[in-house]
């Protein structure tokens, strides 16, 4: 049995619902305390306007400024319980803006501010923290007109080795039911509170709104179900739109749910085609076609982000990688906002372009590229070719060494099958090759403008 409760009409300067339709404003892993890495030089000085806070203040003015009628956190809200008063200061400031707007401020805590956001809940007027002590609780938002259940579970410690549903049954309330958690899912052997898809979709409610997972689902349809994801880029690695997602609720349904991309950092793989290139110049080009684009994308978001890291892509068939690589990455601070109105940089390049000769030839070469292509070739063989299983034997008996060594033993890892060592392989392989062979161009680019300066010289 889980405990029940109701905050609607609770809030100072709450008058109920603003239209026929309640709007909900779901916000993932936000960590607060943060400060965003992998920002270069030049802009760390600003790391504060592009971090969680700058991004909490953003989603505060977009929900006054659209009619939200509540926020809900998915946990995470706060980075460590290092960072108490940087967390209370700012989630003092929104709650108190929000609730002031007639704006309800309901959360959930997960594994980072499991000691945290207790402490600030009970020093923060009407934030309503969901599921304390970990027991599921059930609170009443809306209206009576458009009434919304919430059921939510919070951390009750850091490590939660079972799932949160286990032997519970969750009595639905009136109107659309969603759940709010901070979990894992489909992860059994998992630390944070494990959840099989199944669970929750035999929970019995509508739809479920998750944290911990950075990387967002696209949740549709009329009973999602999926992880929220961060709310801004804390570091290269969360790549695409980031931000809180608004669910129109009317008639008990879901009428719609629409990510607001609202991060004041925005990371951006872009992939550079060289194929048919034969001047560097000429791939610088169209990187900045690209970057200008981009930049009107962006620009004509509500709120367009301060900064964009780019992770440039080098595809194509092309023997210049090496040398447009050097080029894009030969100043480490270069700014690459000429035009834009955004604050462009080139966080990485990387290397994924094919070589215009074929393997064939290449493996022809008396040199590490002859040998590493000739490798290639023969893993692109039958499995039940005898060379190739003699490759994948010996690369098989290396990694049994490797996870003999006492460092590896508390991962209690299977040994990987063949298909899997051939994959393994393939990847190391091609990717040494991309290597080997825009170190050989930037070389021979090198050597060529030595003879030509000579030339000029005499």
């Amino acid at each position: 049995m889980m405990k029940s409760g109701s905050i609607h009409g609770a809030f100072p300067g709450m008058t109920g619902q603003r239209s026929n339709s309640y709007t909900l404003l779901a916000v993932g892993d936000l960590h607060l305390g943060r400060r965003p890495s992998g920002l270069p030089p030049q802009l760390r000085p600003r790391a504060d306007a592009m971090g969680p806070e700058a991004a909490w203040d953003r989603l505060i003015q977009q929900a006054l400024g659209r009619a939200v009628d509540a926020v809900v956190l998915a946990g995470d809200v706060v980075e460590s319980e290092d960072d108490l008063f940087e967390g209370y200061r700012a989630l003092e400031r929104g709650v108190a803006t929000l609730t002031e707007a007639g704006i309800a401020v309901v959360g959930v805590a997960g594994n980072h501010d499991v000691q945290v956001l207790p402490r600030l809940a009970d020093r923060i007027e009407d934030f309503h923290l969901l599921g304390r002590d970990g027991r599921w609780e059930r609170v009443a938002l809306g209206s009576e007109r458009e009434p919304v259940s919430l059921h939510g579970w919070s951390f009750r410690q850091t490590v939660v080795d079972n799932s949160p549903l286990e032997g519970v049954r969750l009595e639905r309330g009136p109107g659309l039911n969603l759940g709010l958690l901070h979990c894992d899912l489909d992860a059994a052997d998992s630390r944070y509170a494990p959840v099989a898809r199944s669970q929750l979709e035999a929970a019995g409610l509508d739809g479920w709104l998750l944290g911990h997972i950075h990387r967002p689902d696209p949740l549709s349809g009329p009973a999602p179900l999926g992880y929220l994801g961060s709310v801004t880029g804390l570091h290269p690695g969360e790549l695409g739109e980031r931000g809180p997602w608004a669910l129109v609720i009317e008639h008990g349904e879901i009428r719609s749910l629409e990510q607001w991309p609202l991060a004041p950092l925005h990371w951006q793989l872009v992939e550079l085609d060289l194929t048919g290139l034969t001047d560097v110049s000429a791939a610088e080009d169209r990187l900045l076609d690209s970057i200008r684009t981009l930049d009107t994308r962006l620009s004509q978001r509500p709120l367009a982000p301060e900064a964009c890291g780019l992770r440039v892509r080098l595809v194509g068939h092309s023997d210049l990688a090496g040398r447009v690589r050097d080029l894009l990455l030969r100043e480490p601070e270069r700014d690459f906002s000429t035009g834009t109105r955004i604050a462009m940089f080139i966080e990485r390049v990387e290397l994924a372009t094919v070589p215009l000769r074929p393997l064939k030839t290449l493996a022809e070469e008396r040199s590490p590229v002859g040998l590493l292509a000739a490798r290639l070739l023969l893993l692109e063989r039958p499995p039940a070719d005898p060379q190739r299983a003699a490759l994948i034997k010996r690369a098989a008996r290396r990694l049994e060494s490797l996870l003999n060594q006492s460092r590896w033993q508390g991962l209690d890892a299977a040994p990987p099958s063949d298909a899997e060592i051939a994959a393994m392989l393939t990847d190391s392989a091609g990717r040494m090759l991309e290597v080997l062979l825009a170190q050989a161009a930037s070389r021979g680019h090198t050597q060529d403008d030595g003879q030509n300066d000579q030339a000029g010289a005499q």
